[in-house]
């Protein structure tokens, strides 16, 4: 997971669509900006738009079960789909 804010600004993030060496494509919404996580970095690197050469950092996170993160975190909302 990735910081989603740059310069203060919040982006949304989505699949543009695109492949590189297997790996997806970003782009955000709001200044069609392209990110690709380059091998051995730990950031997303924007490789073409206004924010090129720049980077959002990853974020802190767990791979855990499912119901041990609702013991830890019993408030969690999620999205159900029918």
């Amino acid at each position: 997971m990735y910081s989603r804010e740059i310069d203060g600004q919040v982006l949304t993030l989505s699949a543009s669509g695109w492949t590189y060496r297997n790996t997806f494509v970003l782009y955000d919404k709001e200044t069609e900006s392209l990110w690709y996580h380059l091998e051995g970095d730990d950031a997303l690197t924007c490789i073409s738009g206004k924010f090129a050469d720049r980077r959002l950092p990853e974020l802190n996170s767990e791979l855990i079960r499912w119901n041990n993160w609702l013991a830890k975190h019993p408030d969690t909302k999620f999205l159900d789909y029918p």
